[in-house]
């Protein structure tokens, strides 16, 4: 009996596992849990192939294997890839933004808001705080900016 309660207690550590992964992805606990798992199966319905032949240990090798070849497009499907979230400054070009310290002619001392994002800004003229702006040119790691135009009344 005790050794029934052993091997239920392994296939239940295992289960939690693997819930625990899906519920937190990246924990890595697939490896883990189709260990304990399969220990918990063999231990159940073979022992003697567990504890006593390299059987065994063959078998939880194996689950550690697929565990592992299963974790991989797994992580794939719940963290699928996407765009790099850097921006560069020549990736603004046609951008609107908002002047948020005014911008002196040929300074680097101006910033622009563009999305969530704040960047030095130069411009050819005295451009004021809350000036609506629209990037032309990126340079090295600030934004080249003219007024915008206002839309027609």
């Amino acid at each position: 009996m005790a050794l029934d309660w052993f091997g239920i207690t392994l296939i239940v550590v295992g289960l939690i596992l693997f819930g625990v992964e899906l519920i937190h992805p990246g924990a890595l606990l697939l490896v883990p849990g189709s260990i304990v798992l399969m220990s918990g199966v063999l231990y159940i319905f073979f022992p003697a192939t567990l504890l006593q032949t390299p059987y065994g240990a063959l078998a939880i090798l194996l689950a550690a294997i697929v565990g592992a070849l299963v974790q991989i497009p797994f992580y794939r499907w719940v963290a699928p890839t996407h765009r790099p979230m850097t921006s560069t400054a020549s990736g603004f070009n046609g951008e609107v933004g908002i002047v948020v310290a005014p911008i002196d002619p040929d300074t680097m001392r101006g910033k622009v808001r563009i999305g969530s994002e704040v960047w030095t800004a130069k411009a050819d003229r005295a451009i004021p705080s809350g000036t609506r702006v629209k990037v032309v040119s990126g340079e090295g790691v600030s934004l080249r900016v003219v007024p915008a135009e206002e839309p027609a009344a």
